[in-house]
C-alpha cells in the first residue's frame, strides 16, 4: 500500500447512500473509526461537523435546471471525501448520462465546495455506476417533485 492509499483510508467521508424507509436522512458522515481519539466511533469533531454541514450547504445551493430539487436532495452526490489538509474529492452522477447540464454540473458542484472556508483542492468525478434511480431522493425531494 502506497502512502497516498493510506492517506485516502484516514479521509472523513460524507456517503449519500440511498434513502433509507421509513424517511432517514439519506446522509451518513463519519470519521475513520480507526483513528486514536476520545470520540466514539461514528461522532465528528465539532470541526468536522462543521466542515460537513457547510459542504451539505454548498450542495444544496446547486440546482438542476430542469428540476426544482438541488443535486444534493436528488441524491446526485454519491461520496464527499475529505483529506486531512481539507483537500475535497466529490463523485456525483447525472439523473440521465445524456442531461443537458451534464457537462456544467460538475463545474457548479466543484465551485459550491470550493466557496466553502478552509477547503483546500476540489475534484468532482463523475460516476455512473451504480445508476442513479429515483430512489436515492430524500423525502423533501420527493415532496417537491409531489412523487408520494
Amino acid at each position: 500500500m502506497t502512502d497516498t492509499d493510506d492517506k485516502k483510508d484516514d479521509m472523513p467521508i460524507i456517503d449519500t447512500g440511498p434513502a433509507q424507509e421509513g424517511g432517514a436522512d439519506h446522509t451518513d458522515a463519519f470519521p475513520d473509526a480507526t483513528a486514536e481519539s476520545s470520540l466514539d466511533e461514528g461522532e465528528l469533531t465539532p470541526e468536522m461537523a462543521a466542515l460537513t454541514d457547510n459542504l451539505i450547504g454548498a450542495l444544496k445551493s446547486v440546482y438542476d435546471p430542469e428540476i426544482p430539487v438541488d443535486v444534493y436532495e436528488l441524491g446526485l452526490i454519491y461520496r464527499v471525501d475529505v483529506s486531512d489538509a481539507r483537500d475535497v474529492t466529490v463523485d456525483m452522477t447525472l439523473t440521465a448520462p445524456g442531461c443537458p447540464v451534464a457537462e456544467h454540473m460538475p463545474r457548479w458542484v466543484e465551485d459550491a465546495v470550493r466557496s466553502v472556508d478552509g477547503v483546500g483542492d476540489v475534484v468532482v468525478n463523475m460516476v455512473f455506476e451504480p445508476p442513479w434511480d429515483p430512489s436515492r431522493m430524500s423525502d423533501e425531494a420527493r415532496v417537491a417533485l409531489n412523487m408520494f
